[in-house]
């Protein structure tokens, strides 16, 4: 099922290529919905971050406490990932995805009427459950419909993250109080959002389901744990691009988690400019996405997301280096800008290489890994930072995207 990149550059427009629609038509509707889906559940899951400290203070939770249900949400999100996989390989895409949307739409149900810490819990749990059923068969029914649009298509499909960041950036300063109207602070209780979110997200629901000519099945999938990680593992080139993928969330978990931290602390920037800074990357992103996927359609897939690891490895030191705003805000920009374009690319590289029967479970499975290390990186920066300094931290992170630059690139055919 995989081609080369010289094929993919010297092909013309076939009539596969015409069949694949992003606007319009079976595909293009599918991809519709399933963006819109993935935005919605995305929007829900960032709106978490900003209401951390009202949800904390609501529900007398210590801070522990609510660490510990978003590490479970995390953890529950990445272990789904292969078994959900391996049902959409077996008893078709819909019967994971819809299984997925349901059970997002009830968290946040579920959020929207919370009243103690294991209620949040309970909350959390649930939503990393329907996001790990939803986001692998999402991406393999994509890769059904698309072949030599893939990268384009993951592209525009990975954009819903940093449209759901924007939108939750922008929703979580309403609900907080930081919107002024005619000298009137806008604010509302934190559960406000999730109840309409509900709503959307079961439009969208009901949309693919319209849309949606596969079949549904039930029934309980063979695992297939040692074969598929034997695929996944065969050859040097594919278990050193799983070690550059790693590395990659590794380093994308730290950065995410700890950079509005780190510009208020170490740049001495205020929490409200922090938090734009932070706001910024996700419009950066929403536009590199789909263009970096189109780069991957038509050049070595391998040598994109070297190119972005590159710009990013770069980027971060400036990061680090530069003191004033401008400057500051130019190096993230750069750095999101590299970051952000190789996350497409990583899905398309990885359903490339995975047989027509077991697409979802080898997505699933290695995403699972790559996951698992990424949770590891905030553990990883926020000890350095307490031992040393967040340079040494941010140094020890660049190292890492060097190796898995170089590891791509040993890679390329």
């Amino acid at each position: 099922m995989t081609e080369t990149p010289e094929q993919r550059e010297s092909a013309e427009p076939s009539e596969s290529t015409q069949s694949e629609r992003l606007l319009g038509g079976h595909t293009g509707r599918l991809l519709v919905s399933l963006s819109l889906a993935w935005a919605t559940l995305q929007l829900g899951r960032f709106l978490l971050s900003p209401l951390l400290p009202a949800i904390v203070d609501d529900l007398g939770m210590t801070t522990a406490t609510a660490g510990l249900a978003l590490g479970a949400f995390q953890l529950l999100y990445a272990v789904t990932q292969f078994p959900s996989g391996r049902v959409s390989d077996e008893f078709g895409r819909p019967t994971a995805v819809v299984a997925g949307l349901v059970a997002i739409t009830g968290s946040f149900l579920l959020f929207a009427q919370v009243t103690t810490a294991a209620g949040f819990l309970a909350a959390a749990l649930v939503l990393g459950l329907g996001k790990g059923l939803f986001a692998v068969p999402s991406r393999a029914q994509l890769s059904d419909g698309f072949v030599e649009r893939r990268g384009q298509a993951l592209g525009i499909y990975a954009a819903g993250t940093d449209l759901g960041g924007l939108a939750a950036s922008a929703v979580g300063v309403v609900v907080t109080g930081g919107t002024v109207v005619w000298g009137v602070a806008l604010a509302a209780d934190w559960r406000a959002p999730f109840l309409p979110l509900a709503g959307l997200l079961t439009a969208v629901t009901v949309g693919y389901v319209g849309w949606n000519t596969a079949p549904y099945r039930l029934g309980r999938p063979a695992l297939e744990t040692r074969a598929t990680l034997t695929r996944l593992l065969t050859t040097r080139r594919q278990r050193e691009s799983l070690v550059a993928f790693a590395l990659f969330f590794f380093v994308v978990g730290a950065w995410v988690g700890f950079l509005p931290a780190y510009l208020a602390t170490a740049k001495g920037f205020s929490e409200a400019v922090a938090a734009g800074v932070f706001a910024v990357v996700f419009v950066v992103g929403f536009a590199v996405k789909p263009f970096a996927g189109r780069l991957a359609d038509r050049f070595s897939r391998r040598l994109v997301a070297a190119g972005g690891l590159s710009v990013s490895v770069a980027a971060i030191c400036g990061v680090v280096a530069f003191e004033t705003l401008p400057a500051v805000v130019a190096a993230v920009v750069v750095y999101a800008a590299g970051y952000k374009s190789v996350f497409p690319v990583i899905d398309a590289l990885l359903l490339d290489a995975a047989p027509d029967g077991s697409v979802g479970g080898d997505l699933g499975a290695a995403r699972a890994v790559l996951l698992g290390v990424g949770a590891l990186g905030p553990v990883y920066l926020g000890w350095v930072v307490d031992a040393a300094s967040y340079r040494v931290g941010f140094v020890g992170l660049s190292a890492c995207l060097v190796v898995a630059t170089v590891l791509l690139v040993r890679g390329v055919e």
